[in-house]
């Protein structure tokens, strides 16, 4: 049987790391994940409980297909909690994780062909959305002096579409209130749409992010329940659309998901006020964040982005590799530490780079780190 060319798109990479590291621990060995974008922790307490008394009360089965209209209240709220931003509920459309609002933000606002710039490096599964898609994803090659951000003067002509991210993965790296500006301002002097993924929000160390919605309404804004309330295999997420395009979205949603699981819903709901448990996870991120950056100059890894947010730390390796996948593999079987070769985030300097995820327990970063010292030492880049 034949297959579509539109679906001859590149694998995620991370994702056959974390086979690897997978198989390995099955051997019986010992493994690090620095890999994934994963929190290490569960779904928040009040979570897990909401969920168990809606079990009991009756059953779970489709909703609207825009939502719950409590969380989507409850998310309106929190807009206005955390950015001093007045947002209409309505607005507000919940779906099946991060990955479902990009696909419906893709089909809403761009026809085959179109082309949709993202900044390199960069989330890969835009790209590959896009593509199958029948979309032209076009890399913006994002310099170091910019915080591997994209800024305007770097943009081309001809765009349909613009996708920040802030903080970013795999940078971490975070556009101020005036960097952000200055995008959606060049974006919306040419009638490109804008989408800003925003699913690191909350996970921010020494500034607050910025979300669009606070410069504009003429903008997708994707979050998640995945980062920040570590619910990822919950598959839950949503994002806010312009007042006019919600019966747009409402219809590709009604035929294309139905709706986001009833499940994730309620337990998405009580986690929104689990302030405490949740920023008790932040304050571990941060730990860990200054004893990766510090242990990671320590074994070698000296040219790495400033972290802003998320859990990632994004390392130049030129200086030792230009095979980055080799040398992730070597890492792996010599280490014990799984990590992530950059040819998932940037296709034309991904060779020399690695990212380590920090999102993980304080003593597995510990123990990481021991290792990679072992490893590098061994490998005669450190004395």
């Amino acid at each position: 049987m034949r297959l579509s060319k539109r679906s001859d798109i590149d694998p995620f990479i991370v994702m056959d790391v974390m086979e690897a590291a997978s198989a390995a621990e099955a051997a019986g060995r010992s493994i690090i994940h620095m890999e994934v974008g994963q929190p290490g922790t569960p779904a928040p307490k009040a979570a897990r409980d909401a969920l168990a008394r809606a079990m009991e009360a009756g059953a779970l089965g489709y909703t609207v297909a825009l939502g719950l209209p409590a969380l989507r209240k409850r998310i309106a709220e929190h807009y206005g909690e955390t950015y001093d931003v007045d947002l209409d509920p309505r607005r507000v459309i919940v779906t099946a994780g991060s990955s479902g609002a990009f696909l419906l933000a893709f089909t809403a606002l761009f026809d085959a062909g179109d082309r949709v710039a993202l900044g390199a490096p960069g989330y890969p599964s835009y790209r590959q959305i896009l593509s199958a898609l029948s979309l032209t994803p076009v890399d913006i090659e994002a310099r170091p002096e910019d915080r591997y951000q994209p800024v305007p003067g770097a943009l081309p002509e001809g765009l349909a579409g613009l996708i920040l991210a802030s903080p970013s993965n795999p940078s971490g790296t975070m556009l101020g209130e005036e960097e952000l500006r200055a995008l959606l301002s060049w974006a919306a002097e040419r009638d490109v749409a804008v989408v800003s993924d925003e699913i690191y929000h909350g996970l921010e160390y020494e500034r607050p992010a910025v979300t669009a919605l606070s410069l504009t309404d003429d903008v997708y804004v994707v979050n998640s329940f995945s980062k920040y309330f570590s619910m990822t295999g919950w598959r839950i997420g949503w994002m806010v659309v312009p007042e006019h395009h919600v019966r747009t979205i409402e219809r590709l949603a009604q035929n294309m998901f139905i709706c986001a699981p009833h499940a994730s819903q309620v337990a998405a709901l009580a986690a929104m006020d689990a302030r405490d448990e949740l920023e008790a996870n932040v304050a571990v991120y941060a730990e860990n964040r200054a004893l990766m950056i510090d242990g990671l100059r320590k074994v070698g890894f000296t040219r790495v982005a400033p972290p802003d947010g998320a859990f990632y730390v994004y390392a130049d390796i030129s200086d030792l590799t230009d095979d980055s996948a080799a040398f992730a593999r070597a890492i792996l079987d010599e280490a014990g530490v799984a990590v992530t070769p950059g040819l998932d985030f940037d296709k034309g300097r991904g060779h020399q780079t690695l990212r380590f995820s920090y999102a993980r327990s304080t003593a597995d970063i510990e123990e990481g780190l021991k290792r990679l010292t072992a490893f590098m030492t061994a490998r005669g880049h450190i004395g």
